[in-house]
């Protein structure tokens, strides 16, 4: 009986170990990555000897700056629809965060909000640019907010795109996608670590539109190989795990942000509740908030006309240009 038992466990085992083997995918060159994701207005900016950051600045040069970052496991693809209307009136500078897109790691050790916040300063200090608003989706928004307290006297304004930063609540965790709860578990992420999650990546995004029809096989295999830059897993890991550096957002933090703030968020976005928009746009002095009925965790992609539209508006202080949706939602005049 033992016996029997033992070859049926040593089968099993052969099957998965030849089932990993086969869903395996290793790690892609960087240059064979840009050679598929850069595109002509990409550049790059040294941290080191092996360490580079993506960017692309668009636009005239004498005009209003705006800044872009992207949240988790994404990448500055995600602002395009902005990036293509933004720039005939204003300098757009889309970058990727270390560990995303076509930018290489830093320390992973140490990746979050602190190296994040320092990744747009050196950006910005290089491009020689004092001045700008600063816009965040996701993760990005988390970067956004804790830029705006790092170095709030370079900011003209702030704008959290479903942002976050606000502590979880068990039932919100319990609506996020399969691939984010699964990654939670230690053992499922080193397993998972250098599989072919191009169908969990797939059912992911679908669940971050209200729209689900927006996702794309090109998206997917955009998230996909994107992720399989190297080192590239190491670091969402680390993001993932909470051994990365990390600061929630409390009321009496965010109330030191002076500088004038849109939030934007969709009803519908499965990832962060519309809830943590409320409380960004109720903790920071004079914030706007805009909600977006049926619309998931990217606006910028999901409504990307009427969102440029209501971020064009904020950026040259007209509220009367404001969608209907946003006029009905604003908390607060600015200051």
């Amino acid at each position: 009986m033992f016996r029997r038992l033992l070859a049926v466990v040593l089968t099993l085992g052969v099957i998965l170990f030849a089932g990993w083997m086969t869903l395996r995918r290793g790690d892609i060159p960087y240059e064979q990555l840009e050679a598929i994701y850069a595109n002509a207005d990409s550049r790059y900016i040294a941290f080191g000897d092996d360490m580079r950051v993506h960017f692309r600045d668009v636009g005239p040069r004498d005009g209003k700056v705006i800044i872009l970052v992207h949240g988790f496991s994404a990448s500055l693809q995600t602002w395009e629809p902005w990036v293509n209307n933004l720039k005939t009136d204003f300098r757009v500078i889309s970058l990727d965060l270390p560990g995303h897109g076509l930018s290489r790691c830093l320390d992973n050790s140490k990746i979050g909000p602190a190296q994040f916040v320092d990744t747009i300063n050196r950006v910005a200090n290089t491009l020689q640019v004092d001045r700008f608003t600063l816009a965040g989706n996701s993760m990005g928004g988390a970067a956004a907010w804790n830029y705006a307290l790092t170095y709030p006297a370079r900011l003209d304004g702030l704008v959290l795109v479903d942002a976050a930063g606000w502590p979880r609540a068990e039932v919100a965790n319990e609506s996020r996608p399969v691939i984010f709860r699964l990654l939670d578990i230690g053992f499922a992420r080193q397993v998972m670590k250098d599989l072919d999650l191009s169908p969990l990546i797939r059912g992911g995004l679908e669940n971050s539109f209200g729209d689900p029809s927006f996702v794309t096989d090109e998206m997917v295999e955009r998230y996909a190989t994107l992720a399989r830059a190297p080192c590239h897993r190491e670091a969402l890991l680390e993001i993932v795990s909470g051994r990365g550096e990390r600061r929630e957002a409390t009321p009496e933090l965010l109330s030191d942000i002076r500088t004038p703030t849109l939030v934007m968020h969709g009803e519908g976005d499965n990832l962060i509740p519309v809830e943590h928009g409320e409380q960004f746009a109720a903790a920071i002095p004079g914030a706007k908030l805009i909600r977006y009925p049926g619309v998931g965790h990217l606006p910028q992609e999901e409504i990307a006309d009427l969102s440029e539209s209501d971020l064009r508006a904020f950026l040259t202080n007209d509220v009367y240009g404001v969608s209907e949706v946003a006029l009905e939602d604003i908390t607060a005049p600015m200051d």
